[in-house]
């Protein structure tokens, strides 16, 4: 059988193995097939996009408004109530979103049988955190806190790296769509600043997408 292939060169190829017969085109080097972390089920659908417009990518924490400090014993500035604390506090945990990194890749199935596709990732590319405007701490602050309450394990950045391949059954008159990338964990909470005069800033609720692993998405249709 031949081979039905969508994609540009130097992005990511799909070859179709029908019926068990792997064929390639001339002079192309054998793929080195690195599994993905935890191969993902096939879905029926593209990945979601994330819902907020508002994002930022590897955000700073918000500067330092200008109040002056007390010292204890001073009442003509309020109360003391230590140095300026930065206060995160993560609320709801939410789904994870698929952040790709290249274009999508396609393999379609002609035949009346199940065919293998197997996918192999040729770019690299690094993702981040993304989070909604407010947050007055630091991105480590904040992951450090997700971690500890829905104990699981995120990072600043990943990368996906070129190389990565999966293999997946395509159904008989099925395209099989993948995209290579990395899964983010979204969470929402809560920032506000408390500064040594007892004063509060109003708390800003803090939508954010942080890296969890590296992965492909896929998808029939």
């Amino acid at each position: 059988m031949g081979i039905i292939k969508r994609g540009s060169i130097g992005s990511a190829i799909a070859f179709a193995i029908v019926a068990g017969i792997a064929t390639a085109p001339a002079g192309a080097q054998p793929s080195v097939f690195v599994s993905s972390d935890e191969p993902e089920a096939v879905n029926t659908a593209p990945p979601a996009e994330p819902e907020e417009t508002d994002l930022v990518d590897d955000p700073e924490p918000e500067p330092e408004a200008s109040v002056r400090p007390s010292k204890p014993g001073d009442t003509t500035n309020g109360e003391y109530c230590g140095p300026t604390q930065k206060i995160y506090t993560p609320k709801t945990k939410g789904a994870r979103y698929h952040k790709g990194v290249g274009p999508t890749n396609a393999n379609y199935n002609a035949t009346s049988r199940t065919a293998r596709s197997i996918f192999t990732s040729e770019v690299t590319g690094e993702v981040g955190v993304s989070v909604t405007g407010g947050l007055s701490t630091s991105v480590d602050v904040m992951i450090a806190k997700i971690e500890g309450k829905y104990e699981v394990n995120l990072t600043a950045k990943l990368t996906a790296k070129l190389g990565n391949s999966i293999q997946v059954d395509t159904p008989p008159k099925k395209t099989t769509n993948a995209k290579y990338g990395v899964y983010r964990l979204k969470n929402t909470g809560t920032s506000y600043t408390i500064y040594s005069n007892c004063k509060t800033t109003a708390k800003k609720t803090i939508t954010s997408y942080t890296p969890m692993k590296v992965g492909w998405y896929l998808w029939d249709n």
